[in-house]
């Protein structure tokens, strides 16, 4: 079965970045000599599922940051060519996101990473995700992007690990609970 994960971080009141998409505040407290675990969580994750502010956001960064194939979730990207220097590295498809692990599946892919608010709240609503590994920055933006949103009914956690760093940051993992 293939299972979704996810490796996100979120501002104390539960943001993933401002209203309009600004992520300074996270990217302001990243200390390059705290290993904060994505080497270990990529690992073993055989794709990506990102959604389109996602992948714009990473766009915006600079050089392509990863090395196993993309699959944006987005309707408005769907049916258009992908960029030529990605050709290969990323795909669009506004697919659901159970078709979306069952094509992945096919695929061969087993583990996957999840990114992007709106895409890991239609994963755990559709019940898709395996764990979380949330980060908190203690910073309070005040309004923004929430990771999580509505959802049909409860979604059960259970608490695997956390840890803090000199920074402040604190790094929870959680399994989804059936």
């Amino acid at each position: 079965m293939t299972t979704g994960h996810v490796f996100i971080a979120t501002s104390l009141d539960g943001f993933i970045a401002r209203p309009d998409g600004d992520i300074g505040w996270l990217l302001e407290r990243d200390d390059p000599a705290e290993d904060h675990g994505y080497h270990g969580f990529i690992a073993d994750k055989d794709a990506i599922v990102m959604g389109r502010g996602t992948y714009e956001k990473v766009l915006g960064m600079g050089e392509w940051a990863y090395d196993r194939p993309v699959l944006v979730l987005s309707r408005q990207l769907a049916g258009t060519p992908v960029p030529e220097a990605l050709q290969g590295k990323v795909r669009f498809s506004d697919c659901t996101p159970t078709d979306v692990m069952a094509q992945l599946a096919s695929e061969g892919a087993r583990r996957v990473y999840v990114d992007g608010g709106q895409v890991v709240q239609s994963f755990l609503r559709d019940g898709l995700i395996a764990d979380m590994v949330v980060t908190t920055v203690p910073v309070l933006i005040g309004a923004g992007r929430p990771l999580f949103g509505a959802l049909p009914h409860d979604v059960s956690l259970a608490l695997e690990s956390s840890r803090y760093f000199p920074s402040g940051l604190v790094q929870s993992t959680y399994r989804v609970l059936r």
